[in-house]
Parts: structure tokens; sequence; C-alpha cells
């Protein structure tokens, strides 16, 4: 049960409040920031509360069962504690937030709203979106592996084995023209098929990554389509390396790797065709394997 401290009680009971929402975050890598949707910055125990123009609390939901509770929180990137560059990079990925409800003239005077981690972060040009998970989020997570066609392990790594640093799957190539915030053309690219890297990642040299949508070679050189908008890192002349993409096809993994043997996906398991298939005219119906 929520105990809400006597004064705010009273102050609800009044109608005419001086409450706004705090939250405390702990990212990682260890750093600690507060926000607050005050207009003033804030004191809250230890750390220095900054305004965020425009933050606000989206809707919250808690379940009295193992169901994850969700919330939000959305604002302007004005603020130097969030920043485009480090959402970019994945720092606020996961992180840790508990969400106040504080009285602003004595900030010890709060109740403890919500916890939980962050999870997808939709950001803009002016603006990003939050959505938290609650802290039971974790048990709803399936483990172990799924039975598909496709393969589920990530081109080059353990699982999957192949070597990708050759210069058959790796490319490193030089932003020519930024085109928009999530295409580009590329210099240093020439000599591969269009699509190559299509569904592959392109690691930037100032660290962060990205995940190519596309790929195409025209007259100006090859274009590269992101998944998502790269922030600070995609300016001209920036260098990068760019490998291979696999759509997870056993027939991908056979002509375009070479690497069959290490297939982590069940590419002849029947699946709702098989079952609504009938026999095959003129076959012997003997009940065996339709692959001989």
């Amino acid at each position: 049960m929520r105990t809400i401290p006597e004064d705010m009680a009273q102050a609800l009971v009044g109608g005419v409040t001086t409450f706004a929402h705090v939250w405390r975050v702990s990212r990682r890598d260890g750093a600690e920031f507060a926000v607050t949707d005050h207009d003033r910055a804030l004191a809250f125990d230890d750390l220095a509360c900054d305004p965020v123009a425009g933050l606000r609390a989206i809707a919250t939901e808690k379940s009295t069962e193992l169901d994850a509770d969700s919330a939000g929180f959305s604002g302007a990137l004005r603020s130097d504690a969030i920043t485009e560059d480090d959402l970019a990079r994945g720092l606020w990925d996961g992180a840790r937030v508990d969400l106040y409800r504080v009285d602003w003239r004595d900030t010890e005077q709060r109740v403890h709203l919500y916890a939980g981690r962050l999870g997808d972060v939709r950001r803009g040009a002016q603006a990003f979106e939050a959505e938290l998970r609650g802290l039971q989020a974790p048990l709803n997570v399936p483990v172990g592996r799924v039975f598909s066609r496709y393969c589920d392990a990530d081109v080059g790594d353990a699982r999957c084995g192949k070597d990708i640093e050759t210069s058959v799957f790796r490319g490193d190539g030089a932003v020519t023209e930024i085109i928009s915030t999530t295409a580009f053309r590329a210099s240093g690219l020439d000599v591969f098929a269009s699509g190559w890297f299509a569904r592959g990642r392109i690691v930037w040299t100032e660290g962060s990554e990205s995940e190519v949508a596309a790929h195409r070679l025209e007259s100006g050189g090859a274009v590269l389509e992101l998944l998502d908008a790269p922030g600070l890192a995609l300016s001209v002349d920036a260098a990068f390396a760019v490998y291979a993409g696999c759509d997870k096809r056993f027939e991908t993994c056979r002509a375009k790797f070479a690497n069959t043997i290490n297939f982590r996906g069940f590419p002849h398991m029947p699946g709702n065709d098989a079952v609504q298939a009938g026999p095959v005219a003129g076959a012997p119906l003997d009940g065996c394997s339709r692959f001989r």
C-alpha cells in the first residue's frame, strides 16, 4: 500500500497543490540524474534536479499480478542530462527509473509512484518519448530457443561462426552526401552488389552502431538507408565500417555465406502449409518424408 505523507494528503484535499513530478534515473554506466517537470531546479537527495522543457508524464498502469507495469514520459531535447547524442548511442537503454510526486517547496514531502526501466525511446528533431517497463517485465521474457524456419543467430556472432571481417563481407566507407536523417551516399562501396549490406550493420568510427534497412547503387555512389536516425554520428566525411546483412533464411546462409553447417534455424520444419496439404497426385501413399 502506498503511504502519502500527512501534509501532502491535506494539500490534496484542499484542491490547490504545489506538486511536481521528479524522475530519478540510474544508467547502466553508473551515471545518475534527476529531472523534473517543474519550471525551476530542485534539490532532490544528493542530486541537482534539472527542469526539462515540456517534460510530462504519460499514463501509468500498475498491476497487482505478474503483468508488467507500464508508464512513460516525453519532453523536449533541451536538457544537459538528456541529449540526442546520448539517446542515439544507447546510453539510456535499460536505465532504472523511479518516478516521484513531490512538493516543490520541500522535496522531502514525496510519494514514490513507479519503478521500472527504460524501454523503447523514440526521438525526433526536437523531442523524445520514452517507454517505462515495470521491474517485473523480465518475468514475461521468453526463455530458451524458438523453433522457426529462420536462423536465430546474428551474422558474425559466436553461434553463427562466420568471419565477416574479411573484404568480402566488410566494406569501409565515408559519407559523401546526406540525403535525410536516415539516408546518405557513401564512397568506398562501389565494388559491392546492390542489396549486399541490406539488414546489415554499420559501426561508426565514433563508436555507435546503426542497422541498415536498404542498400542500393546509384550513379552518385552507394546509397544506404538506416532503420533509425544515427543522430550526430551522421555527418559529411564521417567514416564507418559496414557489414553484409542476412535475412535469416537457409537459402541466404547457403548462397551468400556458405555457412549452412552453422545455420541455427529449422528450414524443413513443417508449417501450416504442410498441415493443410493433401496427397500429391500419382505419388505413393506410404507415409514417407516429403523431402526424399
